[in-house]
């Protein structure tokens, strides 16, 4: 039988919490909406939606 491998962010007990935050944001220049996404702590996903 195969062994399934799995990738993990954290380990147990040390490090952060990471959140992948998807923001919708809309082109100026041809009005389409696009899709802005980006792996963070969890910490700092108020302040990617705010726009800081």
């Amino acid at each position: 039988m195969a062994k399934k491998v799995v990738a993990t962010l954290k380990k147990e007990g040390a490090g952060n919490e990471y959140v992948k935050a998807i923001k919708v944001v809309k082109s100026a220049k041809s009005g389409a909406y696009t899709f802005k996404e980006e792996m963070m702590p969890a910490e700092k996903a108020k302040d990617f939606f705010s726009g800081k």
